[in-house]
C-alpha cells in the first residue's frame, strides 16, 4: 500500500482510479491472482445477471424476494446513481464506508503490483464486504459483457441473461450474435441458465449447449401470462425438476412495484431463477408477491412526485429507448412530453432519437461533462439530422430540466433521460445525503 493510505471512502475511490492506466480493461487473469491472495471462496449460492437492459430491475427483484423472505442477501451493482455505497448493499441497504474502506484496505494489500481497474477493484471489494457478512446468497451484476467481466471469476450457481441488445460495440462485438456470446460467457456446466430474451441468438444457445449449462429460454421453458380482469399474471415454468412432465403454474401475481411494460418479463425471469435454487433457497408464494410489491429501483421510469409530472429514466442505448417509448405511450395523456436529454459520446445517439420519434415533443439536448460526454452541440446536430426541432441547448442538465419546469405547463410531461449521469443530476436534488453509520 502507498505510504500514506487512503483515510476516507472518497479518498479511496480517488486513489482507485489512478490504479490502471485504462479505464476498462477486459479479462480475468490480474483478478485470478488477487482474489487467490485474498483467498476468497464461496460459501452460498452465486446469482449472476448480465444482459444489455433490464439487469438492475432483476436484481432489484431478486433483493427484494429473497431479503422479504429473511434471507441475508449481498448485493453488487453498477453504476451507482448518487454514491458508490449503493453499488454493495446488504439485506437491501448500501453498506458502510467503513465496510468499504476496509476492504479496499485488504484489496490493496493483496494486489501488490498487480494493476486493477476501477470496476476490477471494486469487484473484489464487495467480495470481501459480503465474506464478512457471510450472507445466505449473494447477486452479482455483470458490468459489461460477461465472459471477461470481473464478476465472471465468480461461479454462478444460477446464470441469467435478461436481453441482448447492440451496446458497448467496441468490446463486444457489432452483432447481436457476437455480443450474445459473450453474455453467454457467464454460463456454467450443468448450472441453469435462464435467458429473456424474446428472439435469442443462436449464439447464446450453442453455447450453453457445448458447455453443458442447463439453458431455460423464456416462451419455451417458462413464461407469464396477463389477466386484465383482476389486473393481475400469472408465471408458467418446468419446475425446479429437469424434465418434468408438465409445466407448473403460479397465478394471482400483482405486478412488480417497478413501472414499465417490460417488468412482467423481468419478474418471470426471475422467478424462472428462483424456482431452480428452491432446494438451496426456498420461498413462499407469499413471499415472492410481497417482494415484487416492495421492490424499488431509482432512474427506471421514476415519477418524481409534483406537476408537471417528472419522469426519471437511464436509457442509454436504442433498446432501452424503445423500452421507455413504450412506457411514454401507456402512460396516458399529457399536453407536451419535454425531453431533458443528456448523453454519452460512444452511446448510438442516432438510435436513441429514432426509437423516441413520436413521443417527444419539445427536445432540451444538455452537455454531459467529462471526456466521454456529448456536447449540447452534438446531440441537436443528431436530433436535427433526424427531423427533430431542438427548442434550445445547454450547458448542463440542471440548465436544461430548468427550463423545462419554468416552460411545462401542468398537464405536460418532463422526461429526463440519456445516462445514468442526466438522471443523477435532477435525482440529486431530491435526496437527502446519505448515511454513512453502521450498516454492513
Amino acid at each position: 500500500m502507498s505510504p500514506a493510505a487512503p483515510a476516507t471512502l472518497n479518498d479511496w475511490l480517488a486513489y482507485i482510479e489512478q490504479q490502471h492506466t485504462q479505464a476498462i480493461e477486459l479479462g480475468l487473469d490480474r483478478l485470478f491472482v488477487v482474489k487467490a491472495a485474498l483467498g476468497q471462496t464461496q460459501t452460498c449460492p452465486v446469482i449472476t445477471v448480465g444482459g444489455t437492459n433490464g439487469k438492475g430491475s432483476t436484481c432489484a427483484m431478486l433483493e427484494a424476494i429473497l431479503t422479504t423472505a429473511g434471507y441475508c442477501v449481498g448485493l453488487y451493482t453498477s453504476p451507482h446513481l448518487l454514491h458508490y455505497n449503493e453499488r454493495v448493499r446488504l439485506n437491501g441497504k448500501p453498506v458502510s464506508d467503513a465496510a468499504l474502506c476496509a476492504a479496499f484496505a485488504r484489496v490493496e494489500t493483496a494486489r501488490g503490483q498487480v494493476p486493477l481497474t476501477y470496476f476490477e477493484f471494486g469487484t473484489l471489494g464487495a467480495w470481501e464486504v459480503f465474506a464478512a457478512a457471510s450472507p445466505d446468497v449473494i447477486i452479482l451484476e455483470v458490468g459489461l459483457g460477461g465472459r471477461l467481466d470481473a464478476v465472471n471469476i465468480y461461479d454462478p450457481d444460477c446464470a441469467i441473461v435478461t436481453g441482448i441488445d447492440l451496446d458497448h460495440m467496441d468490446f463486444l462485438g457489432d452483432t447481436r450474435e457476437k455480443i450474445a456470446f459473450e453474455k453467454a460467457g457467464i454460463f456454467r456446466p450443468g448450472k441453469p441458465a435462464i435467458c429473456g430474451d424474446l428472439q435469442v441468438p443462436h449464439t447464446l444457445v450453442e453455447h450453453a449447449q457445448k458447455i453443458g449449462a442447463d439453458l431455460q429460454l423464456i416462451g419455451r421453458d417458462f413464461g407469464f401470462e396477463t389477466q386484465t380482469e383482476n389486473r393481475q399474471w400469472a408465471w408458467w415454468g418446468r419446475g425446479a425438476k429437469r424434465g418434468a412432465s408438465e409445466n407448473i403454474r403460479r397465478g394471482g401475481l400483482a405486478h412488480p412495484a417497478l413501472r414499465g411494460s417490460r417488468q412482467l418479463l423481468n419478474a418471470s425471469v426471475v422467478l424462472a431463477a428462483l424456482d431452480t435454487l428452491q432446494e438451496r433457497l426456498p420461498l413462499s408464494m407469499a413471499e415472492i408477491r410481497q417482494g415484487l410489491a416492495v421492490v424499488e429501483l431509482p432512474g427506471r421510469f421514476q415519477s418524481l412526485p409534483g406537476r408537471p409530472v417528472t419522469v426519471l429514466d437511464v436509457a442509454h442505448n436504442p433498446q432501452a429507448a424503445r423500452v421507455l417509448a413504450d412506457n411514454l405511450l401507456d402512460q396516458g395523456f399529457f399536453g407536451t412530453t419535454w425531453a431533458v436529454c443528456g448523453m454519452l459520446r460512444d452511446k448510438d445517439m442516432a438510435g436513441v432519437i429514432a426509437a423516441l420519434q413520436g413521443r417527444i415533443e419539445r427536445w432540451l439536448p444538455c452537455t454531459l461533462g467529462g471526456p466521454r460526454g456529448a456536447s449540447a452541440a452534438e446531440l441537436a446536430q443528431c436530433l436535427q439530422a433526424a427531423g427533430e426541432t431542438v427548442e434550445a441547448e445547454f450547458d448542463t442538465v440542471m440548465a436544461a430540466y430548468a427550463h423545462a419546469q419554468e416552460r411545462a405547463a401542468e398537464n405536460d410531461r418532463i422526461v429526463v433521460f440519456g445516462s445514468f449521469l442526466t438522471v443523477a443530476e435532477v435525482l440529486d436534488t431530491q435526496s437527502a445525503p446519505a448515511p454513512t453509520g453502521s450498516q454492513g
